[in-house]
């Protein structure tokens, strides 16, 4: 779980930098406070399905996509982890 939430908030944050925005744009944007959005970039907050979706308008992206993403991140993080340790071997 803890690795969805982590990947999920690498998304956010490259969505975000794609955009040219700060954090703090995104929180005003969105709502939220500038911290709570560090908070989720980090992996540090788990995001409740509105903060989700309060995230994705502001990007303008579905939140579907923007969970997708997280997911893409965390399957290619799998994939590095796997890499490396058949190289280690």
């Amino acid at each position: 779980m803890t690795d969805l939430v982590k990947s999920f908030g690498i998304a956010v944050r490259q969505s975000r930098e794609a955009l040219g925005w700060s954090q703090e744009r995104l929180a005003e944007y969105s709502n939220l406070n500038r911290s709570y959005v560090g908070e989720i970039e980090r992996g540090a907050s788990i995001a409740s399905l509105v903060t989700v979706a309060k995230l994705a308008v502001s990007l303008d992206i579905p939140a579907s996509t923007l969970v997708m993403r997280g997911e893409q991140v965390a399957q290619a993080q799998l994939v590095q982890g796997i890499s490396l340790a058949s190289i280690a071997c």
